[in-house]
C-alpha cells in the first residue's frame, strides 16, 4: 500500500510532465522520493485512460498522441510535429521535443516516414497521369478471360442439366420404346 497521497502523485507527474518538466532523477534529488518510484507513477499516469465519457477534441486527441508510443501514433500527428520541427530554430527544437515527448531520433523517423509517404505518393500520381501500369492491364485483361470462361462454363453446365432432363422424359436417342 502506497503511502504517499494522490494528490502528492499529481504534483510530482505535473512536474516531470508540461512546461519546464524536470527528470524523475533530478526530481528524486530536490524532493526525496526514490528515482524509481516517481518513474512509475509517471508510467501509470501516462497509461491511464479517462473515465468520463466527453467528446474529444483535436487538441485532446493531439495530447493523447503524444502519451502514446511515438511509433504508435497516427500519420497526421507525425507529419504536423514534422512540420513543426521544420519551422523552428536549434534552440526551440529541444523544446518541441519535450512537449511533445519525443527523441531527436523519433524525429528523424517521423521525418523519414513522412518523406517516404511524400515520395510514394509522386510515384502513385504519376503513374495515375500515364494511365493503367502493365502490370494493372494484365490482370484487368485476365479479369475478364476468368470472366468469360465462367460463363462458357455455366452454359456447358446448362446444356448437360437440359440433355439428362430430355434423356429423362424422352430416352437415349436411337432407343425403341
Amino acid at each position: 500500500m502506497s503511502t504517499y497521497s494522490e494528490n502528492l502523485k499529481a504534483r510530482m507527474v505535473s512536474r516531470m510532465t508540461g512546461p519546464g518538466a524536470v527528470t524523475a532523477g533530478a526530481l528524486a534529488a530536490e524532493v526525496g522520493i526514490c528515482q524509481p518510484t516517481l518513474s512509475r507513477w509517471l508510467r501509470d499516469a501516462a497509461t491511464e485512460r479517462p473515465m468520463t465519457k466527453k467528446k474529444s477534441t483535436k487538441r485532446d486527441r493531439r495530447r493523447a498522441g503524444s502519451q502514446r508510443r511515438p511509433s504508435q501514433w497516427p500519420p497526421e500527428e507525425k507529419y504536423r510535429v514534422v512540420l513543426a520541427a521544420a519551422g523552428t530554430s536549434e534552440s526551440d527544437l529541444g523544446e518541441l521535443l519535450r512537449r511533445e515527448g519525443l527523441h531527436e531520433s523519433d524525429l528523424s523517423r517521423f521525418g523519414e516516414e513522412v518523406r517516404a509517404a511524400a515520395v510514394k505518393g509522386l510515384a502513385t500520381a504519376k503513374r495515375g497521369r500515364k494511365g493503367p501500369s502493365e502490370e494493372e492491364r494484365r490482370i484487368k485483361d485476365l479479369e475478364r478471360e476468368v470472366k468469360r470462361k465462367d460463363a462458357a462454363l455455366a452454359e456447358a453446365a446448362a446444356v448437360l442439366v437440359l440433355r439428362k432432363k430430355a434423356v429423362a422424359l424422352w430416352g437415349e436417342e436411337g432407343e425403341d420404346t
